[in-house]
């Protein structure tokens, strides 16, 4: 297999923890420790889930790191819900933010479904 770089779901998710990264940095101080952190977290584990998972044996193991990932993407979505509510983001910022998680999240179930009809192939024969 290619390296994990080669993936675009590595590459969106990458994207996005950087931009996120970015955004939290603006979030007000009392934040900084709680949502802003969480954020932070849960979208690095996108990226970071989704580059050990290519990096081990098997099919089985890549899946469960990106349905890891998956989960993680969820929770960053939520989060950038709850920091626009709040008023933590600038006038466009959720909107766009979300627009490269959305991505994430298409091209993550698109590698996710390839390896599980890879694995299923696989069986068959």
């Amino acid at each position: 297999m290619a390296s994990y770089r080669d993936l675009r779901a590595w590459q969106h998710a990458k994207r996005l923890s950087v931009e996120i990264g970015k955004a939290v940095q603006h979030f007000p101080e009392e934040e900084r420790l709680a949502l802003a952190e969480q954020l932070r977290r849960a979208a690095y584990s996108v990226a970071l889930n989704i580059a050990e998972g290519a990096s081990r044996r098997g099919s089985k193991e890549f899946r469960r790191f990106l349905d890891t990932a998956r989960g993680s993407l969820s929770e960053v979505q939520t989060a950038l819900e709850i920091a626009d509510e709040m008023g933590y983001l600038p006038e466009g910022e959720y909107e766009r933010l979300d627009a490269i998680a959305t991505e994430t999240a298409k091209t993550t179930w698109g590698l996710l479904r390839k390896i599980t009809d890879s694995m299923k192939r696989s069986s068959i024969s």
